[in-house]
Formats: structure tokens, C-alpha cells, sequence
């Protein structure tokens, strides 16, 4: 089977002479027919107005299809190896008899806000794999090292039958930690050789790790297995591991080379432990639950957003208070005090 094209809006792009059947799109995404999950996804990452309501329509139908798939976030700083992992590990996968998705996230450009989504050149064996679905998209500003409406993908995957879902993230730093918040464990990926270790480690994405990959372990053997101490070091510095109980998981380090494939199976029975430990003891299903409050409150959040910048007097007055800001004529926060007003019909 070909690649698909790289950039989702050609995969399809619905316009007012291309009706929409979401009845079709379910059928079509239950059978998992690839171009029905391009198709899907692009509907629910449309920001036309008249393609909302089927959007909600499209989620409504494959909820009860979905949620059945383990969901793996992975992120580390770019050049750490992220791309060839996720091919090795997801041909691991696809060998032990699964099924798997792979939403990678591309940083869109402050300048001129495209993105080059080249994820499916970096996975050539993964993505043209039959039991594999690769899904590049871009960030468009969205914080946290995640598109905006990821959450949303993930359920079309697992509709169609995707049992391991891969979100891949843009890199890691203060605010890109978000995909913790929408997947089962979170996976950090360091280098051996980041030089001063404890400084490379911010406490906010360790504190998210369930566990930490040290890629490019057969590079250096020597400074991997420093790293991987110092890290584990790190973590109960932390305090991540907590009281030393059977029932919690407790982060780990483990040292690999994707590039060779060494350690992978490694990884993955650890990966296959915490999923074991973490549903007898009930936090899986707890995390879940916690994960769909927050998704309610992040569409809640960017609706209100929405409906802010469309509101008739904000748009008017809007120019002048910008302008006025700008000479510093007016304090940005009375600025945003005089524009809330004005939404919320208050003089």
C-alpha cells in the first residue's frame, strides 16, 4: 500500500460542493478504511463553522467505539531520536500481533504558520505498513507539544481498531507536557551525553515521566549509564517514587538504541508492567476519567475564547483599544477589563 500524503489537508479537504456524510465516515472509520480515518480527522480538525456540528455528530457516533487502545505520549528534545523509536518500536508492536497509530505533532511556524509535517519520512517502513496508521499535524500555536485537537484523533484511531495509540510531541520544555494529560503513560527521552544533567532535567517534565528512555545508549555506554543514574538520582530527589510499595509504580530509567534496536523489548515490558500495576490498583481508569474532565474544560476554555473575539462589541472595539495599548496610552489590563466588559454587556 502507498504512503499517504503528508499534508492532512489533501487527504481531503470537504468544501460547500462536497457533502458530508458522517454515517458513511463511521461506517467507513469502523472498517478501518484509511482514507475514511484521514477523512474523520480532518472533519474534526476543520475550523469552518458549518463543519461543527458534524464534527460533534462524527464524536458522538464513534465514542462508544472508542477508548479500547493504550495510549503511549512520547516527547524529548528534537535530535533525541524520537521518530526512529517510534518506527522500531511500533514494528515491535505490529510483530506481537497489534495494531498501531501514530499521531506525530509538528511545530507550526510563528512566522508564516505552516509546518513541514515530514513525520511520515522519518517512519518509511512504519508508514507504509498495513497495520499501521501515521498521522502528521500541526500545532498551530496550541501549547503544550500537542495539535489542538489530538484528543479528538486518538478517538477516531481507536475507533477503527488501533490498539496502541503513539502521540509523539514537538519536544519538551516548560509548557509541552500537556500530552501527559491525554495518554495512559508518558515516556521522556533524554541523550547520554545533554551535559549537565540535572540542569537538562526540568522538574515540571519529570515529575509527568512514568518513565525516561536514555536513546543512543550504544554511542557511549560509559556517559549512558551515568545518565541513567543520574536521572534515577534526579527522581528521588523528586520524590517520585514515594513509599516502596508494590501496588504504586515508580519510575524508571532504561537505556537503549533504537537505531539498532537494542532494548526495545525491555521497554516494552516495563511499558506492560505499569499498565498492569496501574490498572489493578485503579489509577488507570482514574487518569481516563481525569483526562475527559480536562478535554471538557480545554474545549470549554478555547469556545469561550471563540465566541469572545466574535462578539459584535469586542470587534469594535477591539482596533481602538489595541492601538491605544500599543502607544501606551492605556494599561493592557484595563484594556482587557473594558473588552470583557463589553462581552459580558456590562458598561
Amino acid at each position: 500500500m502507498p504512503p499517504e500524503k503528508n499534508n492532512p489537508q489533501r487527504d481531503w479537504a470537504p468544501g460547500p460542493a462536497s457533502p458530508i456524510s458522517v454515517a458513511a465516515i463511521v461506517n467507513s472509520v469502523g472498517s478501518a478504511q484509511r482514507r475514511a480515518i484521514a477523512k474523520a480527522i480532518t472533519l474534526l480538525e476543520s475550523t469552518r463553522a458549518d463543519h461543527r456540528a458534524q464534527a460533534d455528530e462524527l464524536l458522538t457516533a464513534l465514542l462508544p467505539h472508542a477508548g479500547n487502545s493504550f495510549r503511549l505520549g512520547i516527547s524529548g528534545v528534537p535530535g533525541v531520536g524520537k521518530s526512529t523509536f517510534i518506527e522500531v518500536l511500533g514494528l515491535y508492536l505490529i510483530e506481537q500481533g497489534h495494531r498501531v497509530a501514530v499521531l506525530t505533532i509538528d511545530p507550526s511556524s510563528t512566522v508564516s504558520g505552516g509546518s513541514i509535517l515530514g513525520d511520515k519520512t522519518r517512519m518509511e517502513r512504519l508508514s507504509v505498513h498495513e497495520q499501521a496508521y501515521i498521522r502528521p499535524s500541526p500545532s498551530s500555536g496550541t501549547l503544550g507539544g500537542v495539535a489542538e485537537k489530538t484528543r479528538e484523533a486518538m478517538l477516531v484511531c481507536e475507533a477503527a481498531g488501533y490498539d496502541i495509540v503513539i502521540v509523539e510531541t514537538v519536544g519538551v520544555g516548560q509548557s509541552e507536557t500537556a500530552v501527559a494529560n491525554m495518554t495512559d503513560i508518558f515516556v521522556l527521552m533524554q541523550l547520554p551525553n545533554a551535559g549537565d544533567d540535572l540542569q537538562a532535567i526540568k522538574k515540571g517534565v519529570m515529575e509527568l515521566a512514568d518513565l525516561v528512555v536514555i536513546n543512543k545508549a550504544d554511542i557511549d555506554a560509559v556517559a549512558a549509564q551515568r545518565a541513567q543514574l543520574q536521572i534515577t538520582s534526579a527522581m528521588q530527589l523528586l520524590g517520585l517514587f514515594g513509599s516502596h510499595d508494590e501496588k504504586n509504580w515508580h519510575p524508571k530509567a532504561l537505556l537503549l538504541s533504537a537505531l539498532n534496536g537494542q532494548g526495545v523489548d525491555i521497554f516494552w515490558a516495563a511499558v506492560n508492567e505499569f499498565k498492569t500495576l496501574q490498572t489493578a490498583n485503579g489509577k488507570l481508569a482514574a487518569r481516563r476519567q481525569q483526562q475527559s474532565l480536562t478535554w471538557m474544560w480545554e474545549r470549554i476554555d478555547a469556545g469561550l475564547k471563540q465566541a469572545f473575539r466574535q462578539h459584535a462589541q469586542v470587534k469594535e472595539l477591539l482596533p481602538q483599544l489595541t492601538q491605544e495599548v500599543l502607544a501606551g496610552r492605556l494599561a493592557a489590563s484595563t484594556a482587557a477589563r473594558n473588552l470583557l466588559s463589553a462581552h459580558m454587556g456590562r458598561a
